[in-house]
């Protein structure tokens, strides 16, 4: 028999998420905090056993759907739960549905992440969604031991390191000023790459929630530059690297167009690295490359440009495996409002 707790207090949820096998940082309470200032409403649920002990639960971000059609109930990597435990799943999917429902949501989209049935996905009649929001596939590298994370890396990635160390690139822990840099310097990259970014308000924030408080997830905001004939610094580069356990993600980086023979992104994507593992981070997600098999990568990483293509030309290099989560899952409450909801995608363009 398990114990309902709604809205666990913030240590109690941080600690459980943080110790579970499953822990991710979209499901640390901050990060709920934080999209609550971006039209995001964070909800969190949880089971206790006998002994008051949290055994499984979900962060569930709420938002409205567009013309008033209800909310969207969304769970990033999550819920957090023993998904070979079929009773603890079952009791956690009849809290969740009770929860979404009393808060008015049309649907609940589930990116559960890795290694999880699919069978037991379908189980909980949960459909395939094409709509996902976080990427399903990345590369994944071990940092356990700098050395093999080097031998890891091609030949090329290991040379433009050197390279951004003969050019003078200076790598930085950021500060706040620096951030108006960072964000200047997504923007080139958005431009030359084809993807989309977020207002500044958006980094200044992960930037005061985040890398200015650092419990429990350590952050860091880093900068490369080199220093110009006139005594000043010109930044071309910056990473933004979380990290919660042994895990680190590199969540945003961006590079200048200018002296780009500097190889300053390889300079500071490998300080991000290094910092991680100084914060006992054993494996780096590099977060997001574009959803297509292994081999279908390596055949069409040099023809193909748009959108993750552009990244990934630069993130296959720093070695790592390639995996793919189980994607994103519909529960749906209202079937009316979620078909209509998947029309106005496909009139946007936004589903194949």
């Amino acid at each position: 028999m398990y114990t309902t707790v709604l809205q666990p207090e913030p240590e109690r949820w941080d600690a459980f998420v943080s110790q579970h096998p499953r822990s991710h940082f979209l499901q640390i309470s901050a990060w709920g905090d934080f999209k609550s200032d971006f039209g995001w409403m964070p909800q969190r649920v949880a089971l206790a056993d006998g002994d008051g002990k949290l055994v499984a639960g979900a962060q569930i971000l709420y938002r409205a759907l567009p013309f008033r059609l209800g909310k969207l109930a969304y769970i990033p990597f999550g819920p957090v739960i023993d998904w070979g435990n079929s009773s603890l799943v079952r009791a956690l999917f009849k809290l969740l549905d009770r929860t979404a429902r009393q808060s008015g949501a049309v649907f609940m989209k589930l990116e559960p992440g890795y290694d999880v049935n699919v069978d037991t996905l379908k189980g909980m009649r949960c459909r395939p969604s094409p709509q996902t929001v976080q990427p399903p596939r990345t590369l994944i590298l071990d940092i356990r031991n700098e050395e093999a994370a080097l031998q890891a890396m091609n030949q090329g990635t290991r040379r433009n390191i050197r390279k951004s160390e003969k050019f003078e690139i200076e790598v930085r822990q950021g500060n706040r000023e620096d951030v108006s840099s960072f964000t200047q310097l997504l923007q080139t990259t958005s431009q030359r790459q084809g993807f989309g970014v977020h207002v500044p308000a958006y980094y200044e924030g992960i930037y005061d929630r985040f890398i200015a408080q650092a419990a429990p997830i350590k952050a860091n905001l880093l900068m490369a530059s080199y220093p110009t004939e006139d005594g000043t610094r010109r930044d071309l580069s910056g990473v933004v690297v979380f990290v919660l356990g042994q895990q680190a993600w590199y969540l945003y980086g961006a590079s200048s167009d200018e002296e780009r023979q500097r190889m300053a992104s390889f300079g500071v994507q490998w300080a991000a690295i290094q910092w991680a593992r100084q914060q006992g981070a054993k494996r780096y997600d590099m977060y997001g490359v574009p959803d297509r098999d292994p081999m279908t990568l390596e055949a069409l990483f040099e023809q193909e440009h748009e959108g993750l293509w552009g990244v990934y030309r630069f993130k296959r290099g720093w070695g790592g495996q390639v995996v793919r989560t189980v994607g994103a899952w519909d529960r749906v409450y209202q079937p009316p409002l979620y078909w209509a909801y998947r029309a106005y995608l496909m009139f946007r363009g936004d589903e194949e």
